[in-house]
């Protein structure tokens, strides 16, 4: 029970966050921006062995210790790639999901997460990644017993190497056969993130020359998700990247910079992904800032 002289502190006490992050895989994205957690608060990022740099994006660590403070809800948009989550008793493995994400965190306590590249799941499942989307599933259900032993450590340890360290060794025991599909998922999820201007299918079949009944199996195989939604969900991360910098953007315009028919498709699409239509968003940037 948080008696009043402790809900004082929540209203005065400056936030902490830190956060830090392998250059090369840089900062996160798809966060939507709210006013930071009071308490501390630790986000980090660090890059796989260079031999597993093929199925893994990278490792993240979020620790928090919000004893004495309200809890805290964090909220991100989703991203086409697997996630793997270890947190006491609950580890799990987490297909594409095409909401929101959303996790209230309190008390003491830290997860530890491993991002895959687009379609870098694949090799570890018996079925296309489409039929994990939206799903989330015991990580001993995908990998044994042995699952049980790394979450031990993993949750268990507070030396963030060691945990590096265990979860190298752990894949690297596992590492798969080539699968040249896998590496030409990643690369084409890579390039409608890095290529702003790739808007709509077509536009990635122009790029690429892969027509669209292909891409369309590579991705539903390999990804999880159809090309047309990695698309429009890149597009509506590089919108929250803008408003969370401060600009001010006028929506007419961004919906024929996105591929949108128009105005009206945009806001709908923003507000049911983000929770707020992109004006809310924009003032909500604005204030947390």
């Amino acid at each position: 029970m948080i008696g009043k002289t402790r809900q004082k502190s929540i209203a005065q006490s400056p936030s902490k966050i830190e956060e830090t992050f392998d250059a090369e895989v840089g900062k996160a994205r798809g966060v939507v921006r709210r006013a930071p957690p009071a308490g501390k608060f630790m986000h980090s990022r660090r890059s796989p062995s260079p031999g597993l740099a093929a199925w893994i994006d990278h490792y993240w660590v979020v620790r928090w210790d919000l004893r004495g403070y309200e809890p805290y809800t964090a909220e991100t948009l989703p991203h086409p790639n697997f996630q793997v989550v270890f947190e006491k008793g609950r580890s799990a493995v987490s297909g594409v999901f095409t909401g929101k994400f959303t996790r209230t965190l309190e008390g003491k306590s830290h997860v530890f997460g491993i991002k895959f590249t687009p379609g870098g799941f694949r090799p570890f499942l018996k079925a296309p990644a489409s039929s994990f989307r939206n799903r989330t599933v015991p990580v001993r259900r995908i990998f044994g017993k042995d699952a049980d032993a790394l979450e031990v450590v993993l949750t268990g340890s507070s030396e963030e190497n060691a945990m590096i360290e265990a979860a190298n060794a752990f894949f690297r025991a596992r590492i798969p056969q080539a699968d040249k599909e896998v590496e030409a998922a990643s690369l084409l999820v890579r390039r409608i993130l890095e290529e702003r201007d790739i808007r709509t299918v077509d536009d990635l079949v122009e790029r690429t020359g892969i027509g669209k009944r292909t891409l369309q199996r590579i991705f539903n195989e390999y990804v999880g998700v159809s090309p047309k939604w990695v698309i429009r969900r890149y597009r509506l991360h590089e919108l929250m990247e803008r408003f969370n910098s401060g600009e001010q953007l006028d929506c007419a315009r961004l919906a024929v910079e996105l591929g949108y028919f128009d105005q009206a498709h945009l806001i709908n699409d923003f507000r049911a992904i983000v929770g707020y239509s992109p004006t809310q968003y924009q003032r909500l940037a604005a204030r947390d800032s």
